[in-house]
């Protein structure tokens, strides 16, 4: 941890000293995926011998086995669909005596949906690398979620996520940074060709769950969003690397969103994008607002993110249960097309507030803050025109941004302003051809402190005489003073 936040403190200054430079942006990158790379391996402590190993997790596990005691086979043709299920199976009757760990061994291990129990870990040894069937047959139907109403997609149901759960407690997916393959290709295609009923499936989704932690993976080309813990708590997500083709090759690919979730922390991951790398959501229209479980208390820390046609981090657009309390800290963005976004609208009702941001380190942009109160894509023709979102209490601070096109795209809703913005100690640098209009402001109210290039008239400057810095929280959540075990795996019970 204190590795990489030297290595952010120094990658600032980097970029502060070299500018522009194209070489060294390369350099730059490369330097922050190898001390990336190498802070998940050395937080993880894995120290492989001849008959066991350790690995951090939230909880350590009593019962062992592999893929390969349940007729798991890792040549990348044989479905391990049915093995997966046996194996979770058997380790669902052990949750009350210790918990069961499955390994995925080295190998290519193809299959379609499984789910997870509680008490559980599934650890995928670097060698391992799970596929997601192409095979649609291969994949669980589900119906909607209550606080979307219908599908992302499609208005019928859904294909349930390549790893779910439901009305879990106690799941832990982690790895020697293993991987798992989504095979996405051939779900985009489908759905840019208009060809599925249903929406494609989310590469892992646990649900109305307690005590989740999914660390140390890589995970690539998911057929939409990677990763989607939603209605619940005390999560961990740390350690991931996260790729995919940006938009419009991989439509819909975000990479880590939070949905109706309370407790939340993510940090240490890596993340390129065909949307949003990071999205906090809790549900849409009418039918989030009739659930009503907002996203809250979630830390966001130590990211490096990559999405040229989306943001680093969004607030919504289905954000109708409402987000509040957002803590988000030392992120480098690059080559991006926002730094933080908000994304509402009429119908929508719910809130956005106390959303904290510092230290962030933006470079090619093409908005460093971006508000739109006009994002539409209703769920259906139900929803109340008039119930309209609270957004307010916005706090930036301290950060810097470099080759900007344009400053801050900041449009409210007229008659329900957006409130309570705070912008403090930011420095933007433009790039060789910025928008005229640096400051695009309407229908918001709030101040700034030390921003240049100067703010619009709807967020005066208080002056150097009553400079005061955007506030950040001084408590500590629940979540962040979670401590994992060093768990050991005795690989001489594999058989039993």
């Amino acid at each position: 941890e204190d590795r990489l936040r030297l290595l952010i403190g120094f990658c600032g200054l980097l970029r502060l000293l070299i500018g522009e430079s194209a070489v060294m942006d390369v350099v730059y990158v490369i330097v922050l995926l190898g001390l990336l790379t190498f802070n998940g391996a050395n937080s993880q402590k894995i120290n492989h011998v001849d008959d066991s190993f350790d690995h951090l997790a939230i909880n350590c596990r009593k019962h062992t086995v592999s893929l390969t005691d349940f007729g798991g086979v890792g040549d990348g043709i044989t479905s391990n669909t049915k093995a997966f299920k046996a194996a979770i199976d058997h380790l669902s009757e052990l949750g009350t005596d210790g918990g069961g760990l499955l390994i995925v061994p080295p190998g290519k291990w193809l299959t379609g949906s499984f789910n997870l129990t509680s008490y559980f870990t599934l650890y995928l040894h670097r060698d391992a690398i799970i596929l997601g069937s192409e095979e649609e047959s291969e994949w669980a139907a589900l119906p909607p979620l209550p606080s979307y109403g219908r599908g992302r997609d499609a208005p019928a149901g859904r294909y349930s996520s390549l790893i779910f759960g439901t009305n879990l407690t106690d799941v832990v997916i982690t790895g020697d940074n293993g991987t798992i393959n989504g095979q996405g290709a051939v779900w985009w295609d489908k759905f840019k060709q208009e060809k599925l009923d249903k929406t494609r499936p989310y590469m892992i989704e646990l649900m109305y769950s307690d005590q989740i932690q999914i660390s140390n993976l890589t995970l690539i080309d998911s057929p939409s969003w990677f990763v989607h813990p939603i209605y619940s708590s005390n999560i961990i997500i740390q350690g991931l690397t996260i790729t995919a083709p940006v938009d419009p090759i991989s439509p819909n690919t975000d990479g880590i969103n939070p949905d109706s979730c309370t407790n939340v922390r993510i940090e240490d991951c890596y993340i390129v994008s065909g949307d949003d790398c990071v999205a906090i959501k809790s549900g849409w229209d009418q039918y989030g607002i009739a659930v009503g479980m907002p996203t809250q208390h979630v830390v966001i820390r130590r990211l490096t993110c990559i999405s040229p046609d989306s943001a680093v981090v969004a607030l919504g657009s289905e954000m109708s249960g409402g987000i509040q309390d957002i803590r988000m800290e030392d992120i480098i963005a690059i080559n991006s097309q926002a730094g933080i976004r908000i994304k509402t609208a009429p119908g929508r009702g719910g809130f956005i507030k106390d959303i904290y941001l510092r230290r962030m380190n933006m470079e090619t942009m093409k908005y460093a803050f971006w508000m739109a109160g006009s994002y539409g894509q209703h769920a259906d023709t139900g929803y109340n025109p008039k119930a309209l979102p609270v957004i307010k209490d916005i706090y930036f601070s301290d950060s810097i941004a470099t080759n900007v096109t344009m400053t801050a795209n900041l449009a409210g809703i007229k008659d329900d302003p957006f409130t309570g913005i705070c912008i403090s100690n930011v420095k933007v640098t433009l790039s060789p051809q910025p928008k005229k209009l640096q400051w695009n402001c309407t229908d918001i109210e709030g101040v700034t402190s030390d921003v240049s290039p100067e703010p619009c008239a709807l967020l005066p400057d208080q002056g150097s005489e009553k400079t005061v810095g955007c506030p950040f929280p001084t408590d500590r959540l629940p979540i962040e003073d979670v401590q994992f075990k060093v768990c050991s795996v005795g690989l001489q019970h594999l058989n039993g």
